[in-house]
């Protein structure tokens, strides 16, 4: 009786309500590891709410993820299922050689070149939140705390109060007290913004949030992952996802990606130095003054970029000091990367080459420093998206969540449609289909 009914009144033309899809939940947190999950009692941690929700839903037992595995470009292609070369997110840092920017990064989501989550759930009215989400600033959220900081000078809470929705900050910081700072990305951060997310998901009841944890891939930089430090830090986040499921409870889908894997690392490489003996780089102190071609920093690679991309002896240079410095074995580049294969990869046109280190060498920081030096940080992602070390998390479970149980290695581009499907909601032009079991 009730199918003819709804028969009749589809030919009629009269519309049908559809049962709306449970609200979603999308926490990330930055440098989870598969195996801190898969393995947590081996290793010593204790994550109740993230291994309760593996066991009530589905995950991934890795995720592959994008050229360069990064965090912005990888969290934008967590939100859209396409590749950095698609969504123009190419690096964390925006190409910026003589620094005039003062190393901003990826801010803006109107360099977003393609549909996000966002997009869709608005277009199919669903209320939205995010709170510190990279490439968040000026995106198209009802309720946005956007990622973005300067300095850590008080005027950053004044940019804040600018790029927020309006009026958001003031009305939350009555009852909360005041809002982290963008460039804190303790633990002691992901504590403050989890309670100003708490209060969003209560006050609004979003039909799809955005929470990013920061404090993980902060505490791995500094002290390296499988640390008890490391260790101290995830299970505190994973308190912190307690929190924030409750919040949306009951009846929310939550999902729980990272954006990267995390590994050692004991050396860093001085490019900039190489590039600055080679002739290719002019400084006047720090200051880079004139340049003929550049190393782009992405932790554990380096995008190289010409000025002249049509220029054969400029080419020819670079060319040559790439590959001596390549079979130096201090150096430990593990491959150079050409214009042609990035593209292929995904990877964008940006840059001319990337060069590749093995696992444990980052390049470093230092233009006056040795080629060759002991790495000024414990841990760092950024290596090539194949190395196992690098892959990421992805876990869902709630009532409109159909998959089940250990999913094997998926790629980071189907999770986006398979939210997207989740949500009831259209995400156009991602590069992989949506999950299935």
């Amino acid at each position: 009786m009730y199918l003819a009914g709804l028969f009749a009144l589809i030919v009629a033309g009269i519309a049908v309500p559809v049962a709306a899809a449970p609200p979603l939940l999308l926490i990330s947190i930055d440098g989870l590891r598969p195996g801190d999950l898969t393995d947590a009692d081996a290793r010593g941690l204790k994550v109740p709410n993230l291994r309760r929700l593996m066991r009530a839903g589905a995950y991934a037992h890795g995720v592959v993820g994008v050229l360069p595995t990064l965090t912005y470009p990888s969290h934008t292609t967590l939100l859209t299922g396409v590749a950095p070369g698609r969504h123009g997110i190419v690096n964390n840092l925006t190409f910026d050689p003589t620094n005039i920017n003062q190393t901003g990064w990826y801010w803006y989501a109107e360099d977003i070149r393609v549909p996000t989550l966002w997009d869709a759930a608005h277009a199919a009215g669903l209320t939205t939140v995010n709170v510190n989400w990279p490439v968040s600033v000026g995106a198209q959220i009802d309720f946005n705390l956007p990622q973005i900081w300067r300095t850590g000078h008080g005027d950053d809470r004044k940019l804040m109060r600018a790029l927020a929705t309006p009026g958001l900050i003031a009305s939350l910081e009555g009852g909360l007290g005041p809002y982290t700072l963008g460039i804190d990305e303790s633990v002691d951060g992901d504590v403050d913004r989890t309670r100003f997310a708490v209060k969003l998901i209560h006050d609004h009841r979003p039909g799809f949030a955005t929470v990013y944890l920061t404090g993980l891939d902060h505490v791995q930089h500094q002290f390296g992952p499988d640390t008890l430090a490391a260790h101290a830090a995830l299970e505190r986040i994973d308190g912190l996802v307690g929190d924030l499921v409750a919040a949306a409870a009951p009846g929310a889908d939550v999902a729980i990606v990272s954006d990267h894997g995390f590994a050692a690392i004991d050396t860093d490489v001085n490019l900039y130095g190489a590039f600055i003996k080679a002739g290719l780089i002019t400084v006047d102190g720090t200051k880079v003054t004139h340049w003929d071609a550049v190393p782009w920093f992405a932790g554990g690679s380096a995008a190289i970029v010409l000025a002249r991309h049509d220029d054969p002896a400029l080419r020819t240079k670079v060319t040559a000091l790439l590959a001596a410095l390549k079979v130096d074995p201090a150096t430990h580049i593990a491959d150079i990367i050409d214009h042609a294969e990035l593209v292929r990869r995904g990877a964008g046109d940006a840059a001319d080459w990337f060069v590749e280190f093995g696992v444990g060498t980052e390049m470093g920081r230092d233009p006056a420093g040795p080629l060759v030096a002991p790495s000024t940080l414990k841990g760092m992602h950024g290596y090539d998206p194949r190395e196992p070390a690098m892959q990421s998390v992805f876990v869902a479970a709630g009532p409109g969540i159909a998959l089940r149980g250990d999913l094997g290695t998926i790629d980071m581009r189907s999770i986006a449609p398979t939210l997207a499907r989740t949500m009831g909601i259209t995400l156009t032009g991602a590069d992989l289909p949506a999950l299935t079991q």
